[in-house]
């Protein structure tokens, strides 16, 4: 009785899992992921024939546009494939049903990039040079979780995905240009922390990276539970 009731169990949160998926990704996150796998591919056959030294920070570079890619479309486009979907009527129908709807998804989004990033990670410290795979997908996580999270609470305000992906491009522009000056600081949020610079001890680098992290964990809760409670507006939507 226990294992019927058990295999019921795991069937339907099995079953929801691959529902919320088809919902979020809206059956075009294969080709999200084959654009990521190329990009990487390609990328690295370059780096590679231009003679220059593979390192652990050369990895994280390259693993981090395709994690931004994969990330960007369900959670920018989320909001409006509900609405195109006529799911965001059904949402806002039951009370405080689409904050469970929308962080279950939130959670799956993650775990599923963060799964495709370690596979790439190990993949690349197999292939390329040895690293810890799991500490370059956490460190690769904290960026690429920041702006998904920015870009979800973007679309609960703009709700449409074309208008999201257009201010998101801007922000990306505008943290890039803003890199350069703040390339060995804690408040870049493309900080390399396998990429230590020559004129700072590896002590006060160290604090560096945890303060960036300990910035961008707190960037990503804040946003997430912003976009959450973006929601409560009802009227917005419908």
């Amino acid at each position: 009785m226990a294992t019927n009731s058990i295999k019921i169990t795991g069937d339907w949160i099995w079953r929801m899992i691959r529902y919320n998926l088809k919902i979020i990704f809206a059956n075009k996150f294969i080709w999200f992921l084959i654009a990521a796998l190329a990009f990487f591919i390609v990328v690295t056959l370059i780096t590679i024939f231009n003679g220059e030294m593979m390192t652990s920070g050369t990895v994280f570079s390259l693993l981090l546009f395709p994690g931004l890619l994969l990330i960007f479309y369900p959670t920018a486009f989320g909001i409006q494939n509900d609405e195109d979907t006529r799911i965001l009527e059904i949402l806002f129908g039951i009370p405080d049903y689409r904050y469970k709807v929308w962080l279950v998804r939130l959670v799956l989004i993650f775990l599923l990039v963060f799964t495709v990033l370690l596979l790439l990670s190990a993949f690349s410290s197999w292939a390329l040079v040895k690293f810890s795979s799991f500490q370059m997908a956490y460190c690769l996580i904290l960026p690429v979780f920041f702006l998904g999270s920015l870009a979800f609470l973007l679309s609960t305000v703009i709700r449409n995905g074309i208008g999201t992906a257009v201010v998101m491009v801007i922000i990306g522009l505008i943290f890039s240009i803003l890199s350069d000056a703040l390339e060995n600081s804690k408040w870049n949020i493309f900080l390399n922390p396998f990429n230590m610079p020559s004129e700072i001890s590896e002590a006060a680098w160290m604090t560096v990276i945890h303060d960036n992290h300990v910035i961008m964990i707190v960037g990503i809760i804040v946003t997430l539970l912003a976009g959450l409670l973006s929601l409560q507006r009802r009227e917005k939507f419908i």
